[in-house]
C-alpha cells in the first residue's frame, strides 16, 4: 500500500506589502544607517589627511633636532625660553 501525502491548503492569503508604518520605519532606519556610514567615511578621509600632516610635522621636528644637535651639541631645548639643556659630563 502506498501512502498518500495530504495537501495542506493555506487559507490565509500572503501579504504583498508591509504596512505603511513598517515601511516608514524601515526607510528611516536604512537612511540613518546610510547617513552614518557616509559620515564615518568622511571622518576616515579627514583622519587620513591629518595623519599625513602629522607625519610631515614629525619629520620637521626631527630635522630641527638634527640641526640643533649639529649646531649646539644638543637638541634638548626648553620650549618656554629657548634654553639649551646640555647633558651633564659627569665630571
Amino acid at each position: 500500500m502506498a501512502k498518500t501525502k495530504e495537501q495542506v491548503i493555506d487559507l490565509k492569503p500572503k501579504a504583498e506589502k508591509v504596512t505603511k508604518e513598517e515601511l516608514n520605519q524601515l526607510q528611516r532606519v536604512v537612511n540613518d544607517n546610510n547617513a552614518l556610514q557616509f559620515r564615518v567615511g568622511a571622518l576616515e578621509g579627514q583622519k587620513h589627511l591629518l595623519l599625513h600632516e602629522l607625519a610631515n610635522v614629525q619629520n620637521e621636528v626631527k630635522g630641527m633636532q638634527a640641526k640643533f644637535k649639529e649646531q649646539y651639541g644638543s637638541f634638548d631645548v626648553d620650549l618656554h625660553d629657548g634654553t639649551i639643556n646640555y647633558e651633564e659630563d659627569g665630571e
